[in-house]
């Protein structure tokens, strides 16, 4: 990918493009997993009456429910090490985002800062010239 960078092009490899699955990528999935898991648990236990079944057509109701239920601690158990990796992936990209701000910011106070210093020279220039 091509970057403008001052007055020169520079390719530079674009981070979105990796084979490596990103560790929110990778925890969403497995949480997804347990889940489905705790689904199919559930669904059964509720099919052989281990688990009382939901009033009328609200059995799928109640199963989504034990198994939101059950997979949520689960989850937190389990995905700890996941959970931390995402957290301090996504930690590295604020901080990245908040560091590219922050030049912007400072090239943009020193260009302005330059244009205002160039205005204030010629203005002061201006009066003595038309003085002589």
């Amino acid at each position: 990918m091509i970057h403008w960078e001052g007055r020169n092009f520079q390719e530079k490899e674009d981070p979105a493009v990796s084979l490596k699955p990103s560790a929110t990528f990778r925890y969403t999935s497995m949480r997804l997993g347990i889940f489905v898991g705790c689904f199919l648990v559930m669904w059964a236990l509720v099919y052989f009456g281990v688990v009382p079944a939901g009033l009328g057509a609200s059995n799928l109701f109640w199963v989504v429910l034990l198994a939101l239920i059950v997979s949520a601690p689960l989850s937190f158990i389990l995905l700890r090490k996941q959970r931390e990796a995402m957290a301090a992936q996504v930690a590295d990209r604020v901080d990245r985002a908040k560091e590219r701000l922050a030049a912007s910011q400072s090239q943009e106070d020193s260009a302005q800062s330059g244009a205002q210093s160039g205005a204030a020279q010629s203005g002061a220039q201006k009066p003595a010239q038309d003085g002589v």
